[in-house]
């Protein structure tokens, strides 16, 4: 397994800055990926998906505006869910820890530091 953390972040995201804090100060070795500015492939959403054992619908944020106008209340399935969160980044939850094939969101920020183990 690659010692390396790849951290999904947003820096803009008070979650997603503690979970970077918490790995920085346990001395891991984070590649950070701006996902606002480089945003994921369907394929890789696909990939960080089935590593975190979720539907894709359960890392879409609700709370976001483009959900509210384009998407709530639409019953979307896996490929919908996945070709919305491509579309629109800012739809995917944050922070996203991945470590070889484990990943975690970092909900609560502590929660990055299972893949540490």
């Amino acid at each position: 397994m690659s010692d390396t953390i790849t951290l999904f972040h947003n820096p803009r995201c008070s979650k997603s800055r503690a979970a970077l804090s918490l790995l920085e100060e346990a001395g891991a070795t984070v590649d950070i990926v701006r996902y606002l500015e480089t945003p994921p492939s369907r394929d890789t959403l696909a990939r960080i998906v089935g590593q975190l054992g979720i539907s894709p619908q359960a890392l879409v944020r609700q709370g976001e505006d483009i959900f509210k106008t384009d998407y709530q209340g639409k019953a979307l399935d896996a490929d919908g869910w996945l070709d919305a969160l491509a579309a629109h980044p800012k739809l995917i939850e944050r922070p996203i820890a991945i470590r070889g094939d484990r990943a975690v969101i970092g909900r609560p920020p502590e929660k990055v530091l299972d893949l540490l183990d």
